[in-house]
């Protein structure tokens, strides 16, 4: 499925990915589902894409946002990591110092022990005596800290396995905590398995019904041994709740600053840039009612920066191009009415000579023959005089803007009968047939008849006058709000480029071409601007060796716009579109096996090239036809590399 055409060239590239997402959903199973949610999904994301693509103020500062976001999660990350860094080796290095003066005192009381604990252990009481020292040296270990640190003593092999000492058998610790629990298992297997001092971060739990919740901490542990000798853990936890207080304050200061930090980087990225950008919405608005019309706009120029330097280059430049522009006008006005004035002095004089040269001409009998030829040769010549004058003085009206239109309800197939019998002689001295189709129901345009048929015989008298003796299919259509005349011949055509440049005034697609019926080389340009005039559309056709066709499109109602024309530009009997019809025959025909039959269609559009009855559309198309420019839409068909040179003159040679 190929993507429609956008209608500013916004929208264009803001969907080019809603594209590829309809192609995917239409070869999905489920495609009408997927395509509906696809459409919902982009229809709220429009007016968002519009306005972002539209404001460069906006994408500015949403960069400027996003990249200063992205510089403070950067620095904020570095310095948390930093600050975090310095507070736990700050804390590692006092619990180890605080940590290792008690382990000393530990081993100190260990080593020398008091009076009674020796008059106990002679007592042979060697459990309750250690028990009772170990309760006592946890205590008094703990009371220095004042709640800076914990102590927990545990049997050797505790919580790894079954103790061997018949010394320590319990564990025990201060301020309600749960020495097993706050003492992870791998660093009991390291004090355990080695000597000298071990650390790591762990939490400590408390016991069941004091209420407390974990607490990270820094537990220090080591290997000592009782006053009989008995090995055993003591450890300290050391408590982070102030250090992580500090640095939640820390991120929480971090994150705040950083918050003012990008929303007053944006603010200033909003103020530079519009500093920058009003002067150019300035400059584009006054663009835009420069090319409205109004000469008179300029920019305010304040201060003397760049900006203030590129709205003086831009008011100069306007001043410049109105001073250009009211002098093309005036030259403009100047020749319009030379070619006015002159062609209403030429009527006074013409008509003296027209009196005198019909004096002549009925006199012609009585002339010898060469005079009497010259007499023939001059009323003629007169005659094509008068219609240049005429066409003149219409060409000055349009230019003028004096023209008027004079519209009322007409059928269009009483102005195409009035044109065909007027054209019928010289039809029959080309040898060529007129063919009207379409005309079996009434074709009713609000629409000046004169000006309509003054169009329409001027495409039929060309028609055949350039048809090299063939057929003429003159072709009426209605549908819409539109109506449509299309005249089809099948001479030489027209080259590539031609089909744009047949409307201009004076053109002639082969000078040395003669004009059998004196034509003046105003007529199309007079018919566009009869079409104009209707707020219609006179549209070309042309391939080289395969004829052209005109159309004329006008609204079925005065002051209304056209939304596309009932007769396609390009006709069906084209060669391009009967090389495609053969080829889809074709494919028909292989797909049906080697018994299938060819279209019957194709094979009469091969043998000929007019069909019996052309299909009409009936329909306008949604979008408007994309060579429907009024005055001068056209698309010509280049001759095939196969087929020899084209001929010389086009279909328009003297239109």
């Amino acid at each position: 499925m190929q993507p429609g055409k956008a209608r500013s060239g916004s929208r264009r590239g803001a969907l080019r990915g809603g594209g590829q997402l309809r192609h995917i959903a239409d070869g999905a199973p489920g495609g009408p589902l997927l395509r509906l949610c696809v459409r919902l999904v982009r229809r709220p994301l429009l007016p968002a894409v519009r306005i972002w693509r539209r404001n460069i103020q906006l994408r500015v500062v949403a960069a400027t946002l996003l990249m200063s976001l992205a510089v403070v999660l950067a620095l904020g990350f570095v310095v948390i990591a930093q600050v975090s860094k310095g507070l736990l080796d700050a804390k590692e290095e006092a619990a180890q110092s605080q940590a290792a003066g008690g382990f000393a005192v530990a081993q100190e009381k260990a080593n020398t022990p008091s009076a009674s604990d020796a008059a106990e252990a002679a007592d042979n009481k060697v459990g309750r005596d250690a028990s009772t020292w170990m309760n006592s040296l946890v205590k008094q270990l703990a009371s220095g800290g004042q709640t800076a640190f914990e102590v927990a003593a545990l049997g050797a092999g505790t919580g790894e396995q079954a103790p061997t000492s018949q010394g320590v058998k319990g564990a025990r610790a201060s301020g309600n905590v749960d020495p097993t629990a706050s003492v992870p298992l791998d660093l009991r297997k390291a004090v355990n398995h080695n000597t000298g001092t071990f650390k790591t971060f762990s939490q400590i739990r408390y016991t069941a019904g004091t209420g407390k919740q974990p607490e990270p901490a820094l537990v220090v542990g080591k290997r000592l041994t009782d006053i009989n000798g008995d090995p055993y853990d003591l450890y300290y936890l050391f408590p982070l709740t102030q250090e992580e207080e500090s640095l939640n304050l820390i991120k929480v200061t971090i994150a705040t600053a950083g918050v003012f930090v990008v929303v007053l980087l944006g603010a200033i990225a909003w103020l530079v840039v519009r500093q920058v950008v009003t002067p150019v919405r300035m400059a584009a608005g006054i663009a835009e009612r420069l090319s409205a019309g109004r000469l008179q706009e300029r920019m305010k120029v304040t201060g003397e920066d760049d900006i203030a330097r590129l709205g003086e280059a831009f008011n100069k430049m306007a001043q410049n191009l109105q001073n250009k522009i009211q002098q093309l006008e005036e030259l403009s006005r100047m020749q319009r009415r030379f070619v006015s004035d002159v062609s209403h002095e030429l009527r006074t004089p013409l008509t003296t000579v027209r009196m005198a040269a019909d004096v002549i001409h009925d006199a012609r009998v009585d002339f010898d023959p060469i005079t009497a030829r010259s007499a023939e040769l001059l009323a003629g010549q007169l005659d094509r005089f008068e219609s240049l004058l005429a066409d003149l003085l219409e060409i000055s009206r349009f230019d003028a803007g004096a023209a008027d239109l004079q519209a009322e309800p007409i059928d269009l197939r009483d102005v195409v009968r009035r044109v065909i019998d007027g054209a019928e002689p010289l039809a029959e001295h080309k040898g060529t047939r007129i063919r009207v189709l379409g005309d079996t129901q009434p074709v009713i345009a609000e629409a000046d008849a004169r000006r309509v048929e003054r169009v329409l015989r001027n495409l039929v008298v060309n028609a055949v006058e350039h048809g090299e003796g063939r057929d003429v299919v003159v072709r009426l259509a209605s549908a819409g709000g539109a109506v449509a005349v299309a005249v089809r011949d099948y001479g030489v055509g027209l080259k590539p480029g031609e089909a744009t440049r047949v409307f201009n005034r004076f053109w002639r697609a082969d000078p040395a071409r003669a004009r059998t019926t004196g034509g003046t080389g105003l007529g199309l340009s007079i018919a566009v601007e009869d079409a104009r005039l209707h707020g219609g559309w006179l549209q070309a056709w042309g391939e080289p060796g395969g004829g052209s066709q005109f159309r004329l499109t006008l609204p079925r109602t005065a002051d209304e716009p056209l939304r596309g024309s009932p007769i396609p530009l390009e006709p069906e009997d084209s060669r391009s579109n009967r090389a495609r019809a053969a080829a889809e025959a074709a494919g028909r025909t292989a797909a049906a096996g080697p018994g299938g039959r060819p279209d019957a269609r194709a094979e009469r559009a091969d043998r000929d090239p007019i069909p019996p009855r052309p299909a009409v559309t009936t329909a306008l198309p949604v979008p408007a036809d994309p060579t429907a420019l009024p005055g001068n839409g056209a698309r010509v068909v280049a001759r095939p590399a196969d087929q020899g040179p084209a001929q010389e003159d086009g279909t328009g040679g003297a239109r």
